[in-house]
């Protein structure tokens, strides 16, 4: 048996708090026979908290590069399948071993969809599969210290994975060669692997991290950008670059 080398996520914050609240009423909403004045009650009630957080509302609350002295469950805080605080995330819980015969650290993974990830009756949808792959295979190339971005993802269905049940994943980085990186992974319904994944992730160095992020302006952080410049820089890259444009720029 391999060590996990990370440790349980660390105690829900008041934004994880509400994640949490808010995860068994879209569950409800999508899956439960509920009663009209109940639903309309409901709608009302929520309707009124969403007007009282935008008044609230100080703009757009920063997205930060993956810190890697945390736990990788906290690299991407916001992630549609991971991030601990993003509500229409499982989310798939994850934790880093070491490699076999001395390889590439590992991730493995546990999650339970539930009804709002489902497709065919019965079992999870083959584009939350697709889309858990993605996170778990780019995590899995985080973790062996080569980071990158999908270049192309190929995956098999074997057998349809049941909803509402504990399943377990791997991912792992089985090569690297030039800028292309070489990921594997599968999901398994106890020893039944229902689904494996093999991608092909291409590594981008900084300075065009820098390009894209400053062709999205509208919803880039400034926080955000100013971080991936700063790298740019660092590595010799972004000397070719301006400034971001903005208040006071």
């Amino acid at each position: 048996m391999r060590e996990a080398r990370e440790t349980s996520p660390t105690p829900a914050d008041p934004r994880q708090r509400l994640t949490e609240a808010l995860r068994p009423i879209i569950t409800l909403t999508v899956s439960s026979e509920l009663d009209e004045d109940a639903l309309t009650e409901a709608a009302e009630s929520i309707e009124a908290i969403g007007e009282r957080l935008a008044e609230q509302v100080q703009g757009k609350r920063a997205r930060q590069q993956p810190d890697m002295t945390r736990p990788v469950q906290e690299y991407f805080p916001t992630s549609p399948i991971t991030g601990l605080i993003n509500p229409v995330a499982p989310p798939v819980l994850l934790t880093v071993v070491d490699g076999t015969d001395g390889g590439y650290r590992e991730i493995h993974a546990r999650a339970n969809f539930d009804y709002p990830y489902e497709g065919p009756p019965t079992c999870v949808h083959g584009g939350v599969i697709a889309e858990t792959f993605d996170e778990i295979l780019g995590a899995a190339n985080i973790v062996a210290g080569s980071p990158g971005m999908t270049g192309t993802l190929t995956i098999r269905y074997r057998k349809p994975t049941p909803l509402r049940t504990d399943l377990h994943l791997e991912a792992r980085c089985v090569g690297v060669s030039g800028r292309k990186i070489r990921t594997w992974g599968g999901i398994y319904h106890g020893d039944v692997l229902t689904a494996e994944a093999e991608g092909i992730f291409i590594e981008v160095p900084p300075g065009q991290i820098l390009a894209i992020a400053e062709e999205n302006v509208d919803s880039a952080d400034p926080a955000l950008v100013e971080a991936i410049r700063a790298e740019a820089t660092r590595v010799g890259a972004a000397s070719d670059f301006p400034g971001p444009a903005g208040p006071g720029a």
